[in-house]
């Protein structure tokens, strides 16, 4: 397997990492804090039908565009919690546990969902809209069409970097850089636009 550093000291895992940073909306660092509130989600993710923990991981991560995908280590804890306050119950088919709102469960989710439409400023800078449409699977395509097209862009061009960076000439590394350099630049010029 080829190690994602090369002489040159460049980290493959390092460079993806900050460009996901870069997508991630100012005001936090990634996580539950940057997206809001794990419990929320899960509850929110639930209110339409029972879900398994993979499917809950998978309304997330489609109520956030893709930005936001917690993990199997953060989700299981805090449905265990969950179900241990009386908000979820279990029922196993086959070897996945299948998660359900209680009546309590309803209710806290209904009143989190409140909560969130009228404190979350997560929402609005991810322009998402309604979170519980979102979450139960209902979002607009064409919205995460639009806001996929240039985080898809810059992972293609971060591949590419990479790929200069790895197995490129001194000469095609510089060259790389100053293009690289002439599109950042090209970038804020879009933003600086009237």
């Amino acid at each position: 397997m080829r190690s994602s550093s090369s002489s040159s000291g460049f980290d493959l895992r390092e460079a993806v990492e900050n460009l996901r940073d870069a997508f991630t909306p100012r005001g936090g660092s990634r996580g539950a804090s940057a997206h809001g509130d794990l419990r929320t989600a899960i509850l929110t993710a639930l209110a339409h039908e029972a879900k398994n923990g993979h499917q809950i991981m998978q309304a997330i991560g489609a109520a956030s565009g893709g930005a936001w995908m917690p993990t199997a280590s953060q989700v299981y804890p805090t449905l265990q919690q969950l179900a241990d306050e009386g908000l979820l119950s279990t029922q196993h088919d086959g070897e996945r546990t299948v998660y359900a709102l209680t009546d309590a469960g309803r209710e806290a989710a209904a009143a989190a969902s409140a909560e969130s439409s009228a404190h979350d400023t997560t929402r609005d800078a991810w322009g998402m809209g309604d979170w519980s449409d979102r979450m139960s699977g209902r979002w607009n395509d064409h919205w995460n069409e639009r806001t996929a097209a240039v985080p898809r862009a810059g992972a293609k061009l971060a591949q590419a970097a990479a790929q200069v960076a790895q197995t490129g000439t001194r000469e095609q590394q510089e060259r790389a850089a100053a293009l690289l350099d002439q599109t950042r630049k090209a970038l804020y010029a879009i933003l600086a636009e009237d």
